[in-house]
């Protein structure tokens, strides 16, 4: 064999080398992303910004992702029932999602920062404390969003 032939089977060897490894790596990143599951902090009451983070997270919840929404700051008021008026279509949309599985926290901070009473949430909430909103944002793989 020439030094020619020898050079262009070990070039040759390297791609396909390349090529392996470079499809056991996408593959590995998609098997990663599978199921993932997904936090997303809603921290507005803008009804577009809340309604996008709501649709997006009904969306991945099902495709097989675990959802957790956790409405903070001026969030909290779209949980509670006396912004029904406002908030009508997001409540439906939350009501839609605890009914399929998904977990929605409300932090208890902003509850009385903006008046808003545990017994004026819609039904389904959860009031957040360290131990079930950590365990929902440092849950393995967990993806985090914030609108």
């Amino acid at each position: 064999m020439t030094s020619a032939t020898l050079r262009f089977r070990g070039l040759l060897l390297l791609l396909m080398a390349a090529l392996l490894l470079a499809c056991a790596t996408v593959n590995a990143a998609d098997e990663a992303a599978d199921g993932a599951p997904l936090f997303i902090n809603l921290i507005t009451d803008d009804p577009h910004r809340a309604h996008m983070a709501l649709h997006f997270g009904q969306k991945q919840l099902e495709l097989g992702h675990p959802l957790t929404v956790f409405l903070n700051d001026r969030g909290v008021l779209i949980a509670a029932e006396q912004g029904a008026e406002r908030f009508g279509l997001h409540q439906e949309i939350i009501g839609e999602l605890v009914t399929a599985g998904a977990k929605v926290i409300v932090c208890p901070m902003c509850m009385k920062h903006y008046g808003v009473a545990e017994v004026d949430l819609l039904d389904g909430l959860a009031v957040g404390n360290p131990k079930l909103t950590g365990g929902a944002l440092f849950a393995p793989d967990t993806r985090t969003l914030t609108w």
